[in-house]
């Protein structure tokens, strides 16, 4: 009797655990909702230095979006793969483009610049204007690795926020989401547009020692070393709910409320409304982020909620990363990464 409660007991946890793994995670406009536009600097070819809304100029078009949170090689591949693809379907309207979000604009350029071979052809790529954050109608997580939207007529017709990228299991979804908003047709397998290195051989059609770039997360670049701060699924959904620029005094007063009492008594979420209230009256881009009533009370939570001195110096590392001089292992280790 008490080994099959014990069977039980052991069962639940396990279930538990599960249903914790499998809660969703939430960054940017979901299925359904606008696609708000807003501007990036392009970095390559003719539109290197220029101001570009993506959203606005593909109209009516269908759209496929890519904001790269955190530079790993995972991110690399699957953004790689699907912007790949994304070019072979401009001529059926799909407008395509990748967005860093970053703090730091000048080096994230610098580096750009020096990879941009190893980038597709055919999409645009660009840099926040915004930081980090990204633009604040979009209310993206920072704590992912890549927000992809796919989108048509203005809208969102698919969602992927991203914490561990992967071809395999993200990139099919993906490619159909954009086959299916730019005229349908044959979803390719990621075999084929990859090619021999992710089928683990080389040009030749010989097996490769090399791992796909895709496999392991490029640890050794400056941005990838982000805090290990738990996504907060409900502080998210509030605070994008305050943004929303469609939102009445009433209901920013309300939201505001409700975010009010949740962090009462939850440490975490106030150290993390302190740190984005923080981030977002200082951006200089306030502006951006819903309405005036909103904004009000985010200058206000920036002062009745101040960062701690020690949280800012744990911050400081995470958000501005590349204002560190590199070691020489480093810039070894990026030279060899970058190739």
């Amino acid at each position: 009797m008490s080994r099959l409660i014990l069977l039980s007991a052991a069962f639940v946890i396990l279930s538990a655990q599960s249903s914790r793994a499998d809660d969703p995670v939430f960054s940017g406009p979901q299925a359904g909702e606008k696609l708000p536009p807003f501007e990036f600097k392009g970095v390559f070819g003719d539109l290197a230095g220029k101001k570009i809304d993506l959203i606005k100029r593909a109209e009516k078009k269908s759209v496929a979006l890519i904001f790269v949170h955190a530079r790993t090689r995972p991110a690399f591949g699957l953004t790689n793969l699907v912007m790949k693809f994304a070019a072979t379907r401009s001529k059926a309207g799909l407008d395509s483009g990748v967005v860093f979000l970053t703090d730091d604009a000048t080096s994230t350029e610098s580096w750009l610049r020096k990879v941009e071979k190893h980038f597709p052809k055919g999409a645009t790529f660009g840099l926040s204007l915004d930081g980090a954050e990204g633009p604040g109608a979009y209310g993206l997580n920072r704590n992912v690795t890549l927000t992809v939207l796919v989108g048509k007529e203005g809208k969102v017709t698919a969602n992927f926020a991203l914490v561990q990228p992967s071809i395999q299991a993200d990139g099919p979804k993906i490619l159909k989401a954009i086959v299916d908003v730019s005229g349908g047709g044959k979803v390719p397998s990621v075999e084929e547009l990859a090619g021999p290195r992710y089928r683990g051989q080389n040009s030749r059609g010989k097996p490769s020692t090399d791992k796909p770039s895709t496999d392991k997360p490029n640890t050794d670049k400056p941005n990838t070393r982000r805090p290990a701060r738990q996504n907060d699924a409900k502080l998210t959904s509030l605070l994008r709910s305050l943004i929303n620029k469609q939102a009445s005094k009433d209901d920013v007063n309300k939201v505001a409320s409700e975010i009010e009492k949740y962090i009462e008594k939850n440490e975490a979420a106030r150290k993390e409304l302190a740190r984005i209230a923080g981030t977002v009256v200082n951006s200089g881009k306030l502006s951006n982020y819903g309405t005036a009533a909103a904004q009000e009370k985010l200058k206000e939570w920036e002062k009745k909620f101040p960062a701690k001195p020690q949280e800012r110096a744990k911050e400081k590392p995470a958000d501005k990363k590349s204002d560190e001089k590199p070691s020489a292992d480093k810039k070894s280790a990026e030279k060899k990464s970058d190739g």
